[in-house]
């Protein structure tokens, strides 16, 4: 495994969390708790390895390029696809900062059994934490597949 191959890999796992998220909320919705507790547990683990990834990438990235080189990538779009590529990418790591806090608070109050406030803070983590997880695997395409910097 060499460094190139952890950008795939994060966004199949981010992937694979929106599978996981769009079936939890399928399953709560027809009353499945068990299912849903499976899929969203699941997601979070999911979630968790994509982040050991991402800053794995980041590490390895910046030792590779040495002190003082950026680690980001590149995008090599211009014109109104880089604006939409910028500010879907801004909305990403705000939005993605604030699950870091969301979705443990979220499963903690299940986790308690305080399924009130689970319900509660859920309606609000859950379309954040889905919207960056898809926009997650959009930044990887945007990247790596669709505008890749020569």
């Amino acid at each position: 495994m060499t460094i190139s191959d952890i950008p795939p890999l994060n966004a199949a796992l981010n992937a694979l969390a929106t599978l996981l998220m769009s079936a939890g909320f399928v399953f709560i919705k027809s009353g499945n708790k068990i299912a849903h507790r499976a899929c969203m547990f699941s997601a979070g683990l999911v979630s968790a390895v994509f982040l050991v990834g991402y800053l794995a990438h980041k590490f390895l990235k910046g030792a590779a390029l040495g002190p003082g080189e950026a680690v980001h990538t590149k995008f090599g779009g211009t014109g109104a696809i880089a604006a939409v590529y910028y500010t879907m990418l801004i909305s990403h790591i705000l939005l993605a900062i604030s699950i870091a806090y969301l979705v443990p608070r979220t499963f903690a109050f299940a986790f308690k059994g305080d399924f009130e406030n689970h319900k509660r803070w859920a309606r609000f983590t859950f379309p954040i934490w889905y919207y960056v997880s898809v926009t997650g695997v959009l930044v990887y395409f945007f990247l790596y597949q669709w505008w890749p910097a020569s």
